[in-house]
């Protein structure tokens, strides 16, 4: 039996992937967490072997999420899920230590596939995903400015490329407008950018709305 927890702090979304599991008779799931904080206070109480790690949780980063989660339970499978397009978050996801990442769009089966594959001690990518991590191994090739980004910048790239003010980036991120405008500053800094048309210019060109 593949015991799973499913951290994600949309109510609807936990119900729906604790149906889809209920109709796995190989999963069960032994708890659940609504934030990065309680994350790991939740693994604590239980045996688990996957997580069901949500990208855009409040509290702590991603990041440091994930930091957090090799350090003390090296051992544990972790399979993201997200609502991001791969070509936002999946790279960054799998560098950190994720074993899997799935957008929220796939099937049942597919989620199935995936837990079933990163229990075992595999990897899961889609084939797109895949092909494009081979592109990535080339010597040649060429970064973009945003994949130098710390997690929290590329968050503030992403949302106010998407045309959000800094007072709806701070109510989203759970940050204060003053810190928003501190990174959209670095961020701006980082990439030469000069103006916030070029920001959002950038992010659009780059297929990074969210």
């Amino acid at each position: 039996m593949i015991h799973l927890v499913i951290a994600d702090d949309h109510p609807v979304v936990r119900e729906g992937l604790k149906r889809i599991i209920a109709e796995c008779p190989d999963m069960i799931v032994v708890g659940e967490a609504v934030d990065g904080d309680g994350v790991l206070g939740v693994l604590a109480g239980a045996a688990v072997d996957v997580l069901l790690l949500d990208v855009s949780m409040p509290g702590p980063g991603f990041l440091e999420t994930m930091r957090r989660l090799r350090s003390e339970l090296p051992d544990l499978h972790i399979l993201v899920l997200s609502i991001h397009s791969e070509d936002q978050y999946a790279v960054r996801a799998l560098r950190s230590g994720a074993d899997g990442y799935l957008t929220k769009d796939h099937s049942p089966d597919e989620l199935a596939a995936a837990v079933r594959r990163v229990y075992r001690g595999g990897k899961y990518v889609s084939e797109s995903l895949a092909e494009r991590l081979a592109m990535d191994l080339r010597a040649d090739r060429v970064t973009q400015p945003h994949q130098h980004l710390s997690e929290r910048e590329y968050q503030v790239l992403c949302k106010l490329g998407a045309g959000k003010t800094v007072a709806e980036v701070s109510s989203e991120l759970g940050l204060s407008p003053k810190t928003v405008s501190t990174y959209r500053t670095r961020v701006c800094s980082k990439m030469g950018l000069q103006s916030s048309t070029e920001l959002i210019r950038y992010v659009v060109e780059n297929g990074l709305v969210e």
